[in-house]
């Protein structure tokens, strides 16, 4: 039972933070900088050519993977998604997270379950990385490290106030934008790891991203707001 319940907690942080990693992309378009330290221009260049990736209607999948402190995988998780001006609706194994742009449906399938909540509006939250990208020159200082040989830019956000982490990582495709990974370092030396692929143009509209109590007789429906 107990490992059940971890299970289930593994899988809802999955599905917040890439939630939250979509909420806020339509500010990436509004990146601005702030007076705050020395800009890293080959970041600040970068950095706005991922953001532009996303001002279009696209489906991709999001794989999720957590390690320990001792670099041990505990939970690996993959969403599909699909996204449009901060509306998004991921899709794994026995749940869906629905997102009109305000409000956010977890709908635990399994469970019979649908918790309603507020979309979250913080642009310093871990779990919004999307919104920090928007506006990291104010809570923290970019910083790029380099260029792989496949292409690959490589970025640090080092948060500028005490944080439950000493970094974001972000893997960027230098050419095109496209943004390939994004890596949170812990102080324990665990890591949350989220690989992006198979992104792509796609058509989607409004029932894509809202949840209809009626179309789902039998489900309860538990308001967080």
């Amino acid at each position: 039972m107990k490992v059940a319940k971890y299970h289930t907690l593994i899988v809802s942080k999955t599905l917040l933070f890439i939630g939250c990693l979509l909420s806020a992309f339509p500010l990436q378009a509004q990146i601005t900088h702030a007076s705050q330290g020395q800009l890293d221009e080959n970041a600040a260049t970068i950095l706005k050519k991922a953001a532009a990736r996303f001002d279009h209607n696209v489906g991709f999948t999001v794989a999720a993977t957590m390690l320990d402190g001792n670099k041990k995988q505990i939970a690996k998780h993959s969403a599909q998604v699909l996204y449009n001006k901060g509306k998004y609706h991921l899709t794994l194994p026995g749940q869906e997270v629905v997102c009109d742009g305000v409000t956010v449906w977890q709908w635990n399938k399994e469970a019979k379950e649908v918790s309603v909540s507020s979309m979250a509006d913080d642009e310093v939250n871990l779990l919004n990385p999307g919104r920090l990208l928007a506006n990291y020159q104010k809570n923290f200082k970019a910083k790029y490290i380099r260029t792989d040989d496949d292409g690959t830019a490589v970025i640090d956000l080092a948060p500028r106030s005490a944080r439950s982490f000493h970094k974001i990582r972000l893997f960027i495709k230098e050419d095109d934008g496209l943004l390939r990974r994004i890596e949170v370092h812990k102080y324990d030396s665990g890591r949350e790891i989220y690989d992006i692929s198979g992104f792509k143009k796609i058509a989607t509209n409004a029932s894509s991203f809202s949840f209809d109590p009626a179309k789902h007789p039998g489900v309860e429906i538990i308001d967080m707001r």
